[in-house]
């Protein structure tokens, strides 16, 4: 037997606002039934994945033992950050080396820690 992984699910004090935050870096809507207040809410990725917004009492106190690795599909990693910072995140460790390599580890509004990788044409332009 196996399993599938039906949904990543991220613990969170509003689950409406940080969804609403992680829509605008996905550029997907959330789901259509989610609204303020509610407990949980939901934005599906066209390939299937889910990612599930559920509210918790509790504040975040620790780093992630998962983390999310975002690769920009139409701009350069740095603009890519330049654009999240200009949307709330934070920068939290800046590992980006001389040569181009490198990623970047932000937080989301919530504190929660996530990647952004070079995109696939900086990739591509130093192999």
């Amino acid at each position: 037997m196996t399993s599938i992984i039906h949904s990543i699910t991220i613990d969170t004090r509003d689950s409406y606002a940080l969804a609403s935050w992680w829509s605008q870096v996905l550029g997907l809507p959330l789901h259509p039934d989610d609204n303020p207040g509610d407990p949980e809410s939901l934005i599906e990725m066209p390939n299937g994945i889910r990612y599930l917004f559920i509210n918790v009492p509790e504040g975040k106190e620790l780093k992630n033992r998962l983390h999310l690795d975002l690769q920009p599909t139409d701009a350069t990693r740095d603009e890519e950050v330049e654009r999240l910072v200009g949307i709330g995140a934070t920068v939290f460790d800046d590992q980006r080396r001389p040569d181009g390599t490198g990623w970047v580890t932000l937080r989301d509004p919530e504190g929660n820690e996530f990647c952004v990788e070079r995109s696939a044409a900086e990739r591509a332009a130093t192999s």
